[in-house]
């Protein structure tokens, strides 16, 4: 089975379906997922590109670094 981000879906969303993702969201600079209860606030309506425009992070180096990952990317 191919491990897929949507930029579409919540964190929460993305979390429930492979919580490895956090740690690849980590590496990147969004630390503060990880913290407890984020994923189930702010998680719930996050989605991957508006945190990095929430952040000043180039979403290109986001997917550059899941596809590193082997994750395919939905948009």
């Amino acid at each position: 089975m191919a491990k897929i981000v949507d930029l579409n879906k919540t964190i929460y969303e993305l979390h429930k379906s492979n919580p490895d993702i956090i740690e690849i969201m980590k590496k990147i600079g969004f630390e503060d997922v990880a913290k407890p209860g984020m994923i189930n606030t702010a998680g719930r309506f996050m989605t991957i590109s508006k945190g990095a425009k929430m952040k000043g992070v180039d979403i290109n180096k986001i997917k550059e670094v899941f596809i590193e990952h082997g994750y395919q990317i939905i948009e």
